[in-house]
C-alpha cells in the first residue's frame, strides 16, 4: 500500500459513499443506504474506511460478537476496483485490531467468506500466518439458510486466533 492511502475511522457522513463503493463492488450483499449511514455512525470503532484524498476507496464493517466480546467479527470488506491488490483490506484490517482505546482486546477475528472468494481467504489466512496462529475454517451458513430462489453459495465461517497481544 503507498502512502496516498489513508485508513481511519468512519463517520456517519461516510455512509452514503460507502453505499456506492459497495454497489459498484458488485461482489457483496447490497444494504440499504441507511444501514452504511448506521455502521459507519454507530459502529464507527469497529469500522474503517481507506481514502485516497477525500475519496473513500475501501471499506471494512465489523463489530464486536455480543456473545463474545474478544471476538471481532468482520462483515464486508470492499476496495474499489482501481485500488485493488495494494493491500487495503489488510492495511483496515490491522487498523482496527491495533485501534487505541480498545478497552477489551481482541483475540479472536471470524468472518463468514464465499468458497469463491479468493482475496477475503487471502486476508484471513494471511492473518493468522502472521499472527502464528489458527485459521479454523467450517461451514457456517448452509445453501438451506438462504431464501427460496435466492442463489447464494454457502458462507464458511473463517476463526482466527488467539491473536497474540498487540499493545
Amino acid at each position: 500500500m503507498t502512502d496516498e492511502i489513508q485508513v481511519r475511522a468512519t463517520t456517519e457522513s461516510d455512509g452514503s459513499a460507502v453505499w456506492q463503493l459497495i454497489k459498484k463492488s458488485g461482489a457483496l450483499d447490497l444494504n440499504s443506504s441507511y444501514c452504511y449511514i448506521m455502521l459507519c455512525d454507530i459502529f464507527k470503532e469497529t469500522c474503517a474506511v481507506a481514502c485516497k484524498g477525500t475519496e473513500i476507496v475501501g471499506f471494512m464493517s465489523a463489530y464486536r460478537r455480543p456473545d463474545q466480546p474478544d471476538t471481532l467479527f468482520v462483515w464486508q470488506v470492499a476496495v474499489n476496483e482501481q485500488t485493488r491488490g495494494r493491500g487495503i483490506a489488510k492495511a483496515m484490517l490491522q487498523e482496527l485490531l491495533n485501534r487505541k482505546g480498545n478497552k477489551l482486546p481482541i483475540r479472536y477475528v471470524e468472518a463468514t467468506v464465499g468458497p469463491h472468494n479468493i482475496p477475503s481467504r487471502r486476508l484471513f489466512t494471511g492473518l493468522a500466518g502472521k499472527q502464528g496462529t489458527e485459521c479454523k475454517i467450517v461451514e457456517h451458513y448452509g445453501q438451506s439458510l438462504f431464501p427460496e430462489g435466492i442463489n447464494h453459495e454457502p458462507e464458511l465461517l473463517f476463526r482466527i486466533g488467539p491473536l497474540r497481544d498487540r499493545s
